[in-house]
């Protein structure tokens, strides 16, 4: 059974790739078999993926790309055709956060939130299953949404917007795209532990926040491998238009 949860034979591009759960992402898909071809905006931080990745033996390609202009997009899945690889795991995880009162955030922060975490999923998702659909193979795409797509918190009204979105955009994309055998999921990652928010968690606000939790800690990156794994793998091969949370509880927390 667990021989359905290898990748070998796959090819996974991940977006956002050069940090945090960018990185995990990677490589939990390399550690199941795949080569991962490594995204982002800038090459330094995605050749220190790539070394995390090869330090766990696995394959790796790096090409930088900017999910919102199509124009950096597409010649990225060009050059992988190029030499006969057509992705056919695509994890959506380029991400931004610009915190702000709903009264003050700027349009152009506004704008900035949506195009990156909701329009840059929709464009490679639109790109990667035009390419498996003209060459007739199966895939899995995976969004990374967030918890806050079905719960809000102060101050995140342009990021939770755009998550809620992912998530109904993720059930639009199942449905069009079942035909094609390719399945669309989400995966909804609660308060995790990573290099970006580890100052806020050390205080006293933060603090707070954890004890909300029900499982009373952070997630750690690890804790999200083997949803990735089942939406991914055939072992989910039934599994379209879903949202999988992994947050400790969190959204059933009493308010």
């Amino acid at each position: 059974m667990l021989e359905r949860f290898r990748l070998d034979d796959r090819v996974a591009l991940v977006t956002g790739a050069g940090s945090g759960l960018g990185r995990r992402f990677a490589v939990a898909l390399a550690m199941a078999g795949a080569e991962v071809v490594l995204c982002g905006r800038r090459r330094e931080p995605l050749e220190a993926t790539a070394a995390a990745v090869e330090a766990e033996q696995g394959r790796t390609r790096v090409l930088p790309m900017d999910v919102t202009d199509r124009a950096s997009v597409t010649p990225v899945f060009d050059e992988l055709a190029a030499v006969g690889r057509i992705p056919d795991i695509i994890v959506c995880n380029a991400g931004v956060a610009r915190p702000d009162s709903a009264l003050t955030l700027s349009e152009q922060d506004w704008q900035a939130t949506i195009e990156t975490n909701l329009s840059g999923c929709w464009r490679v998702a639109q790109i990667a299953a035009q390419r498996l659909a003209d060459a007739g193979r199966p895939g899995a795409i995976v969004n990374v949404g967030s918890i806050l797509g079905q719960r809000v918190a102060g101050s995140l009204s342009a990021y939770a917007a755009s998550k809620a979105g992912l998530e109904h955009l993720t059930r639009a994309l199942a449905l069009e795209w079942a035909a094609h055998d390719i399945r669309v999921n989400a995966l909804a990652p609660g308060y995790i532990d990573t290099e970006m928010n580890r100052a806020f968690f050390e205080t006293e606000a933060g603090q707070r926040m954890i004890r909300r939790i029900p499982q009373k800690r952070l997630g750690a990156p690890e804790d999200l491998d083997g949803a990735l794994w089942l939406l991914v793998s055939d072992a989910g091969r039934y599994i379209t238009g879903t949202t999988i949370a992994v947050d400790g509880g969190h959204r059933q927390s009493s308010l």
